[in-house]
């Protein structure tokens, strides 16, 4: 169950610290024997079925330092061809060294050097400082011994804000942009732009064009130039140093789904069918040891180990085919379900689902959907997307059928898109629209579709 729940990076790392941690399983190709058996697996299942008593075991060559099996780490189990879709993280300094490194170029003491490093170890990966100065003061005292006015804390903040990139050091966002408009040319709509948040911040966020109008007794064109230039600021400036290294998860399809004349083709990834077999080193080892006649402790404690790894190893290799079928069964049920939807690309033809309908196709346990859909992708020729994106509740529309909560949502961001952004739609207009359409839910039904869907109220869609 644990492995069916992997996706396919940590199942990759899975598989690494297996073999790191059991030298009787081996990874590549399984070569034929003498006697040209080839699936090795199998034929240590046959042999675990005869009886090895310790007493027949001599493990004694087996037992020097230099006798560790030679088995590989890499894993080769994808050909050169597969396109990896990982992407490399460059090295460098991080946020934080760069701005050190930029308080180096300016001629302070050593204790307000002191001061403005700790000042930049505050600041969050968005390049923002969100914690009172107060606050600061008091840990510089407590952890560094430096004891300073809030004012002096003040004073060396001003001087972190003058570093690259722009915004670096605010306290919140209103600040962050100020401190960028500072840095341009001095033009009328960069004059009005800073006005505009410098002593109308409310209005503005709250997007109240029209009393801002008249707050300033400019025209609509003259607003609309100083909203364009503060849009093209950045509110997370600490996201904009190219060495600002954050952890990047690699998205990789656990499952990939094509269209070939005019069929549904799934494959699973060829990273979730490793190529690995029982070691024949430690297979060897049993058979040598039948042929031996010295019998002491050390031997019947070595036969035991040998023993355990085989069966560890074995078990393992039966656990990762099991969820290759589990895996492929599971998500062939899904497109199978949806298959109108993925021979379109079109939303709107996603049917309702739950993991109970998938489990009773399927004859397996709903925690067995349920893990099989969890943080796994599938590449689609419309996009790559999370498994569990396509199942969803239902509703019934005026004409008694079942849809999807998926087609509303796709229908209520498509109503979105299409308003008039200088009046837009309110969730009460929403919902009269999704009536007529045939869907009668209730505007607070619809608020909660706007918000999955990240969608702003009205207000804050509006646009001049």
């Amino acid at each position: 169950m644990k492995l069916i729940q992997l996706p396919t990076l940590a199942l990759e790392q899975k598989i690494k610290e297996e073999l790191e941690e059991n030298p009787a399983l081996d990874e590549g190709a399984e070569s034929l024997d003498e006697d040209g058996f080839g699936d090795e697996a199998d034929q240590y299942e046959a042999e675990d079925n005869q009886t090895i008593e310790a007493e027949d075991i001599n493990v004694d060559e087996y037992l020097s330092d230099d006798e560790v099996p030679d088995y590989r780490l890499k894993a080769n189990n994808y050909s050169k061809d597969d396109e990896d879709s990982r992407v490399p993280i460059s090295g460098g300094a991080t946020f934080r060294e760069l701005l050190i490194d930029q308080i180096g170029t300016h001629l302070i003491g050593e204790q307000d050097r002191s001061i403005a490093e700790y000042l930049i170890g505050n600041i969050d990966d968005d390049g923002y400082i969100r914690r009172d100065l107060s606050a600061i003061v008091d840990d510089l005292a407590f952890t560094q011994n430096i004891f300073v006015e809030e004012s002096k804390l003040e004073e060396t903040l001003l001087l972190i804000q003058d570093l690259d990139p722009p915004g670096v050091g605010a306290r919140d966002l209103r600040e962050c942009l100020l401190i960028q408009l500072k840095k341009k040319s001095n033009t009328a709509d960069i004059r009005l732009a800073y006005e505009i948040l410098d002593h109308h911040f409310d209005e503005f966020a709250k997007k109240h064009y029209r009393r801002l109008i008249e707050k300033l007794e400019i025209d609509e064109e003259y607003l609309k130039g100083a909203i364009e230039v503060i849009s093209r600021l950045n509110p997370k400036p600490g996201g904009s140093s190219s060495n600002n290294q954050k952890s990047v998860q690699a998205v990789i399809p656990d499952f990939t789904l094509s269209i070939e004349e005019g069929e549904l083709e799934l494959s699973l990834n060829s990273r979730n069918a490793p190529e690995l077999n029982v070691s024949r080193e430690y297979k060897d080892m049993l058979e040598t040891y039948k042929t031996t006649q010295e019998k002491n402790k050390a031997q019947k404690d070595a036969v035991v180990f040998v023993k355990q790894k085989l069966d560890s190893a074995k078990w393992f290799i039966d656990a990762i085919r099991q969820r290759q079928q589990t895996l492929l069964i599971t998500m062939s049920s899904i497109m199978n379900f949806q298959r109108e939807y993925f021979l379109t690309g079109d939303q709107r033809k996603l049917r309702p689902m739950i993991l109970k309908n998938i489990a009773e196709e399927i004859g397996m346990d709903i925690s067995t959907v349920s893990r099989v859909a969890s943080n796994k992708y599938i590449q689609t020729p419309y996009g790559t997307f999370l498994i569990k994106e396509f199942f969803s509740e239902s509703m019934t529309n005026d004409a008694g059928e079942e849809v999807s909560t998926k087609e509303i949502k796709k229908i209520l961001e498509d109503s979105v898109g299409e308003e008039n952004k200088r009046k837009p739609l309110t969730d009460e207009r929403l919902a009269q629209l999704l009536k007529e359409k045939g869907y009668p839910i209730a505007r607070r039904t619809v608020a909660k579709y706007r918000e999955q869907l990240d969608i702003p109220v009205a207000r804050l869609r509006k646009e001049l």
